[in-house]
């Protein structure tokens, strides 16, 4: 008689544990949600897998793309008044951020027509919808601080959704995912050229 341990290869789990069909659920497609894809073609990309989601995924996508337009709009003011013997090489690279700010909010519009929503550029609720703050500081550092704020704002919020969203709307996560790297990036510059305290 074989000891236990001496399983055939086959049968026995990566791991020298529980035989391989014991130890991990089995790989398969959902045939009926494929099927059911091929109905409903005026929803064009929204298919089953969206599930109870698709509403408040446009919902929570309306409100990013009111905070990228309240921080395309902050980065143009602090872009056009900043002052200062360092202000010219910081207010270039603020518009940088703001024409950044204005693609994402594009990217987000797309989605959610994509979606089959429409997107909110209400301009009287903007500033109520955005997670970050519009501001009309003066004073160089002042602005640096500001845009250092909401860009954690925007970092904050975008971890959030991405785990949120997570499986339920993978293009939407990796659409999130890359405007979150974007945000920070502008962080570790706003850091940079901030003054220590």
């Amino acid at each position: 008689m074989k000891p236990s341990s001496a399983l055939p290869r086959a049968s026995r789990s990566h791991h020298g544990g529980a035989p391989a069909s014991a130890a991990r659920e089995r790989l398969t497609l959902d045939q009926a949600a494929i099927e059911a894809a091929k109905n409903d073609l005026h929803d064009g990309a929204v298919t089953p897998h969206f599930g109870p989601w698709r509403e408040e995924i446009i919902g929570l996508l309306n409100d990013a793309l009111a905070t990228e337009w309240v921080c395309a709009m902050r980065y143009r003011r602090h872009h056009f008044t900043a002052a200062g013997l360092s202000a010219p090489a910081i207010a270039g690279e603020l518009m940088v951020h703001a024409h950044h700010a204005a693609r994402h909010a594009d990217q987000l519009a797309q989605r959610i027509v994509e979606l089959g929503g429409e997107p909110d550029l209400n301009p009287d609720t903007l500033s109520q919808r955005s997670h970050a703050s519009y501001s009309a500081v003066r004073e160089l550092q002042a602005m640096l601080r500001a845009n250092l704020i909401a860009e954690r704002v925007a970092i904050e919020a975008y971890s959030q959704l991405v785990a949120l969203i997570g499986h339920k709307d993978p293009s939407t996560r990796c659409l999130l995912e890359s405007i979150l790297a974007q945000a920070q990036r502008h962080a570790r510059a706003l850091a940079g050229w901030l003054a220590p305290a």
